[in-house]
């Protein structure tokens, strides 16, 4: 803001990454604690110094879910603005569907077919606001 600086700053971005888990013909939805009861949605977590994206796909689901992925591939991006957020989006195939999950990181996880995504009643089980990248990774799949 002082005119005589005249110095460009730029404000800090910090990347989180948010991903569409899959194994055969199901999705790995989960919850944390602090979300509204009854909403699942896929996994996420901010890069590391360092890291690559990529690295911080498969970093995230192997500490939250205790799955090993491959097949890490960029989808979409959006800016997430709590704090000063890009969340970039991925779809990664895991490599077996046996879950180990870390109830630090998520309250539960599970793998869910098409068909029982589209028995969620809208109150004991759904899915996120339909204008984020989450809904949008999982809408994608649903539609595969």
């Amino acid at each position: 803001s002082n005119e005589d600086c005249a110095a460009t700053h730029f404000p800090r971005t910090d990347a989180a990454v948010i991903v569409a888990v899959t194994f055969e013909d199901k999705i790995l939805l989960g919850r944390q604690s602090i979300w509204p009861d009854g909403m699942l949605s896929v996994l996420a977590g901010f890069v590391e110094p360092g890291e690559t994206l990529e690295h911080a796909v498969a970093r995230e689901v192997c500490e939250e879910a205790g799955l090993i992925v491959k097949n890490v591939c960029y989808q979409h991006s959006q800016p997430w603005p709590f704090p000063a957020s890009l969340m970039v989006g991925f779809r990664a195939e895991a490599m077996a569907n046996t879950l180990n999950i870390n109830t630090q990181e998520l309250e539960t996880a599970s793998w869910y077919s098409r068909k029982q995504i589209e028995k969620f009643d809208g109150v004991t089980k759904y899915l996120p606001r339909k204008l984020s990248i989450s809904r949008r990774l999982i809408e994608e799949w649903l539609c595969d």
